[in-house]
């Protein structure tokens, strides 16, 4: 029963890999470019909501710590993404100042994928683990 839920554990992770992995093809590389190409201060909005999701993972999450991080970070993504659909929003990627403003869910997945980009590094899983207990 034990490799069972081993299994379910590393086919969840995988399959919230692939969802991060295709946000971030959706919108995340052309985002981030063009946040910093527009303006410096919209790196710092990303930072803003990218700390503002961490903090929701590590505390608002019941029994996250026993999820692994990627998990959890697909889970909201998906969460975000399936409500902003039934309100009829569409994903638009930002390409430039001729873009126009970016909104506050433009921001918030661009701070998920800047999130799930900074899994990988150990320093980052280790400061995330630190906070989840």
């Amino acid at each position: 029963m034990e490799g069972m839920f081993g299994m379910a554990a590393v086919w969840a992770e995988r399959t919230s890999r692939r969802t991060l992995n295709h946000l971030h093809s959706q919108l995340g590389a052309a985002g981030l470019v063009a946040a910093v190409a527009t303006a410096p201060g919209l790196t710092a909005v990303v930072d803003q909501h990218a700390a503002a999701v961490r903090d929701i993972l590590a505390a608002g999450v019941e029994g996250s710590a026993a999820v692994a991080g990627v998990v959890l970070l697909a889970g909201y993504a998906r969460g975000l993404l399936d409500h902003a659909r039934e309100a009829g929003w569409r994903l638009t990627v930002p390409q430039g100042p001729e873009s126009g403003p970016m909104d506050w869910l433009t921001f918030r997945l661009l701070a998920v994928c800047t999130l799930a980009n900074s899994m990988d590094d150990p320093h980052y899983r280790q400061g995330f683990e630190l906070e989840l207990h």
